[in-house]
Order: structure tokens, then sequence, then C-alpha cells
């Protein structure tokens, strides 16, 4: 007796386990039962006659190591069976557990000794054929059978006794009755049989990570269902849907749905749907509320690449404004301090925004802002104050050749400083930096070809300073007169037929 009922102990046990290890969309494991199968598939049969019980298990999990199929029928006591398959001849409630399955949802089979039955199958999911039969014992045949629904009558014929229904779905529960008519116009009534419609999943439920979260975070939906333990590999699709039905996915196999980054304009009523592969079934979820949160902006700061006090003239100037928080469109608007000149604006989703200034000039020093806005008031920032710096002129002279030309040229001019100086007449006197010659009234004697008519020597920069460094500039311009007054050509290594050449000679005071 104690054994007895620790053993129907156990079933109740795992019976309440069922309940909790439904399975169900998402990443929980499936938890899978055992389950029977009624041949012939009617729960009500006639008395003398035989019903077949097949156990079917999925080898998931077992209370304990079987070493065949367990059966329990009532109060009896449970019994063990090489085969899957028990023959069974009396009413009651049959249950049974395959080796490596949870036990099974019970089955209650009625054997009657009535006149006329109404056979209806073990179980109807959602979208199975429901097939109820009007069966009377004995040989006299039925001429007309009709049959109610919770009273009503939803089918006559004389062609055939079986009530039909294609795709069962919820609205088909109900209480059914057989209505027998014999050629004698003899009435027969079946007792009242209730069919309950299983679902084929649950009605799914949307689940959000956060049902406020703050503006540019990611959002993860789920669109949770379950399954019957009967019907473990029942396939479905989800969709995901905002407001009136908008979907804002693409029918997939996945229950999950990531949003990587959602706004304030995303805030809405959400749903999601769930649907069987072949389209049969379908279910929503009932709304769900999301409500995004933006952050106000704050910490407004204005900043010049380069640096305000490093600004030279020709050069580019960005303003770059930023704000250490605030979230979605943001408006950043620039502007000049002194004279209240607006200098551009712009819209983005983001905490930073550039204005360039392709080429600055000394009028654009001054003092510069700028302002972000998004939605919730106009912050503004510090001012900063823009110093342009400009380059001072670089007073630039004819310079003989390069680098390697230049001193070249400057050993020449020397040269011939000190050819014509060892070539000058007698009188002729320095003064200074100068050269000159005394005045003659006569003609003009015979001058050397290679050397120039001395002229005077110009200072051409007078603030220049040895002691630090400078350069000194200095030039040499040589002409001949000619005899009719023309310019007379002469020539040398580095310069042919002009009428004055000048040198330009660089020198550092070392």
């Amino acid at each position: 007796m104690l054994l007895r009922m620790l053993e129907e102990a156990s079933v109740l046990l795992w019976a309440s386990f069922l309940v909790l290890a439904a399975p169900v969309s998402g990443p929980l494991a499936t938890v899978h039962k055992s389950v029977i199968s009624v041949q012939p598939p009617w729960t009500t049969v006639f008395h003398g006659e035989r019903v077949n019980l097949t156990c079917n298990g999925f080898h998931f999990y077992a209370q304990e190591k079987l070493q065949g199929y367990r059966w329990f029928s009532g109060k009896a006591r449970p019994r063990e069976t090489p085969g899957n398959t028990l023959e069974v001849r009396d009413s009651g409630q049959y249950r049974c557990q395959a080796p490596g399955s949870l036990p099974s949802s019970p089955v209650h089979l009625i054997f009657s000794s009535a006149s006329l039955i109404l056979q209806a199958p073990y179980s109807v999911f959602e979208g199975d054929e429901l097939v109820l039969r009007c069966q009377k014992r004995g040989r006299e045949k039925l001429a007309v059978v009709k049959y109610t629904w919770n009273r009503k009558i939803i089918s006559g014929t004389d062609e055939s006794f079986d009530l039909l229904i294609p795709k069962a779905s919820l609205n088909n529960s109900g209480c059914y009755q057989c209505i027998g008519f014999l050629e004698n116009a003899y009435v027969l009534r079946t007792s009242q049989t209730n069919i309950q419609i299983q679902e084929l999943f649950s009605r799914p439920k949307l689940e959000v990570t956060d049902s406020q979260p703050i503006e540019g975070k990611p959002v993860n939906l789920s669109c949770g269902t379950r399954l019957p333990l009967e019907r473990p590999d029942t396939r479905l699709h989800f969709v995901f849907l905002r407001d009136d039905g908008v979907m804002i996915s693409n029918w997939s196999v996945s229950p999950d749905l990531q949003i990587t980054a959602i706004w304030r304009e995303d805030s809405g009523s959400y749903s999601c749907g769930a649907e069987t592969l072949t389209g049969g079934i379908h279910k929503r979820s009932l709304p769900l509320q999301i409500d995004v949160q933006r952050i106000p902006v704050s910490g407004v700061l204005l900043e010049t690449q380069p640096q305000e006090d490093q600004v030279i003239e020709g050069e580019t100037l960005v303003l770059v404004c930023s704000v250490a928080k605030g979230t979605g469109n943001t408006t950043f608007s620039w502007h000049r301090e002194d004279t209240r000149e607006s200098l551009g604006q712009k819209s983005q989703r983001s905490q930073r925004a550039e204005l360039e200034i392709p080429v600055i000039g000394e009028s654009h020093a001054g003092s510069y802002y700028c302002t972000a806005d998004n939605g919730y008031g106009l912050i503004q920032s510090e001012a900063v104050n823009v110093t342009v710096r400009s380059i001072p002129g670089i007073k630039r002279g004819l310079v003989a050749g390069g680098t390697t030309g230049g001193s070249l040229s400057i050993l020449l001019a020397v040269a011939l400083l000190f050819y014509c100086w060892y070539q000058r007449k007698p009188g002729d006197v320095f003064q200074g930096d100068t050269i000159r010659r005394p005045l003659t009234l006569g003609p003009p004697g015979p001058l050397n070809p290679m050397c120039p008519a001395p002229v005077e020597l110009q200072q051409l920069y007078i603030n220049v300073h040895p002691r630090e460094r400078d350069l000194v500039y200095s030039e040499i311009q040589i002409t001949q007169p000619g005899a009719e007054g023309e310019a007379n050509t002469f020539r040398t290594s580095l310069e042919d037929q002009h009428i004055s050449i000048v040198y330009s000679e660089v020198k550092t005071q070392l």
C-alpha cells in the first residue's frame, strides 16, 4: 500500500514538473515527455472492443533507469512491458513512461454499452482535422444523423455519418452530441461529449530588455511562446511590429530581435507575431509600450584647430563644438560674439560637430562661441578668443643662380673687383664704401674692356646689424657707355649681350 502511494506521488510530482518545464521558444532546452497514441483513434468504443495504446518516447530524461515501458492505470499497480504497446479492454485513465522520457499525459478511455455513441479523437490541436463519428451498435442502420454543438444543430445529412472540420480552431471547442434517426423514425441520442481543442502554441508574449531605454542604446526584443509537450517539434517563425502593425523585421525562425540603437522617435507600442511555417495558425502578442528616454545636452565646449593663439593668416580654421552629455538629434550653431554674426548650423545625431573656415584672415580675429540644443533648451559654450598671426613680408631681390650658381657668381664678382682695383688710374681714391674718380674736362682715357667704368656702390639696406648674423645685401651695377652715347657691350663668362649687369652678393656675418 505504501509503495503504491509513493508511485502515485511520483507521477504527480512529474506532472507538476512538466507544467514548469513545457517547451518554449528561446534559449531554454526543450523538455520532452512520453506521448500515447490510440488505435483506433477514438476515446469511446463499444464494450467488448479492444484498444491498442502505444507509448512513444524522446529519450530526454528518465525518473529512473527503466528496462521497459511503464504503464499507469488509476489505482492499479504500475506494470512494465518490454514493448511500447499495450492492449486494453477496460474503461479508465491510462499513462505511460518510455525509457529516457518523462511520463505522458493521461488518456481517458470509455468502453460503452449504449446503443449509440459519439466517437472523438484522443487529442486535437489547432490546425488539425477534427473528425467526429456517430456509431450505432447492432445491425439496424441509421437513416439520418445530426450533430449539435452547445445544443445547436450544426449538421444534418444522410450521405455521411461523420462530422468533418478540416482545420480546427479553439472556437470549435465545446459540447457535441449525435442524434440518430432510424428508418422506423426511432430517435437515438448520445450523451454530451466535451471536446477541447488544444493550443498548438501559446499566445506569444513580447519581452524587452528595457522598456525605458536611453536614446542611442541597443534594445533586445524577444517573442516568447510555449509548445505543447506532445508537439515539441512544431516549427514557428516570428515577426515584430510597431504601432499600427508596421513591420520592423522580416519573418524569421529566430524569436529574438536586436535594435542596435533606438531613438526617441522610435517610442511607441510594440508587439510580435508567431505563425506556423505553413501559415495555418497565427497569433499576436499584447502590445508593449516602449518610451525612449533622451538625455538633455550639457557641458557645451568650443575648441579650435589649431588652438586659438596659434592661428596663422591664410590657414584653415576649424571650430569644434562638442557636448559632454546629450543624446539624439542635436542642433549645433556657431557665432561671433563681437559682431553677433551667425556662422553656420548643423543638425546630427552626434555629440560633436565641426565648422570649417577655409582661409583665415586678420578680419577673422575675434571672440567665438557655439550652442547646442536637442529639444530641451539651448545651451551655450564659453567664448573663445581667436588671434590671427601674420608672417612678415620678405623683400625678394634678384639672386643670381641657386646655391652653387650664386656662390660662383659671388666669386667671379669679387675677382672682377680685384682686377679693376689694380687696373684703376692714378688719382682714383676710395671714400668709405664708394669709389670715385676725379672729374676731368678732356675726353676719357681708354678703358679696359674687362673692367667696367667705376660707379658708385649703393648700400641697399641701412638697418642691418651684422652682430645679429643678419644677411647683408649689396649690389654692383656695371655700365659701359659707347662712343655714340649708346651702351657699349662687353662680355664676361656669366653675362652676355646686356646693357647692364646686376650682381647680387649675399654675405653672412661670421
